[in-house]
């Protein structure tokens, strides 16, 4: 399996798939044009669009991309259906299906939206705006009980498992996981996100062992937080992500 990062707008990626380098799918295209363009460069054909939940920044070349492609199928959670553009399947929590040669498996994911889902492909995992590379999502629909619960399930498949995230978003939030859980993991995630975007390359994708090492929405239990934030494990989630909001 292929993974091709595909920037769009000013901080979103999208990504396309392939097993064969002939036929792909797509993650959350926020806009058609930087599709079409590395579906050109690549020499790839689309069959489906894999959209993680509703916002516009995550399917806004919905439409674009149908009205080019045949028969293209449209992904999203059941709860999504009429707010997705062109949607033409529903998933639910334990969902599986294949598209362009690869078996794909549905998390369901409510937090940052209700609908929100992670998709589980090969190695590895697109989890649109739920988890993030040392980070999370903004609690838009859903709790934060909800969101960490989210985050532990996707945190529980396996280590080397590559996290494919929606927005380029890493340099900040490492910034603030050295503010609230400072540790040389940190440190040194720091180190290469730095030279990975003064390269002009994208700092995805992490791993589950590297998120669940720097990344303070799964370190709520650690003493370095605790310290800092009073409460249960759900009140300590949901102070850090307060903290985040006002971050900067």
């Amino acid at each position: 399996m292929r993974v091709i990062p595909v920037p769009c707008l000013r901080d979103n990626y999208a990504y396309l798939v392939t097993a064969d380098d002939r036929m792909a799918f797509v993650v959350d295209p926020s806009e058609a044009g930087p599709i079409e363009r590395a579906l050109e460069r690549e020499g790839l054909a689309l069959q489906a669009i894999l959209c993680t939940h509703h916002h516009v920044d995550h399917v806004g070349g919905n439409e674009a991309l149908v009205d080019r492609w045949s028969a293209l199928r449209v992904f999203a959670h059941v709860s999504d259906r009429g707010r997705v553009p062109k949607q033409t399947d529903v998933v639910e929590e334990g969902a599986a299906f294949e598209v362009a040669g690869l078996r794909i498996a549905v998390l369901h994911v409510p937090g940052h939206t209700l609908g929100a889902v992670a998709y589980v492909v090969d190695d590895a995992v697109f989890t649109g705006d739920t988890l993030f590379i040392a980070g999370c999502g903004r609690l838009f629909e859903g709790s934060a009980a909800m969101m960490r619960a989210s985050l532990e399930k996707i945190a529980a498949l396996p280590e080397a498992t590559r996290v494919y995230c929606g927005h380029e978003y890493t340099l900040a939030n490492l910034r603030f996981a050295a503010e609230v859980a400072p540790s040389a993991d940190v440190d040194a995630a720091r180190r290469r996100a730095t030279a990975l975007v003064e390269r002009g390359e994208p700092s995805v994708p992490s791993t589950i062992a590297i998120e669940r090492a720097i990344n303070p929405f799964l370190r709520v239990g650690d003493e370095v937080v605790r310290a800092r934030f009073a409460g249960d494990m759900d009140a300590v989630f949901a102070a850090v992500r307060a903290a985040k909001d006002v971050f900067r």
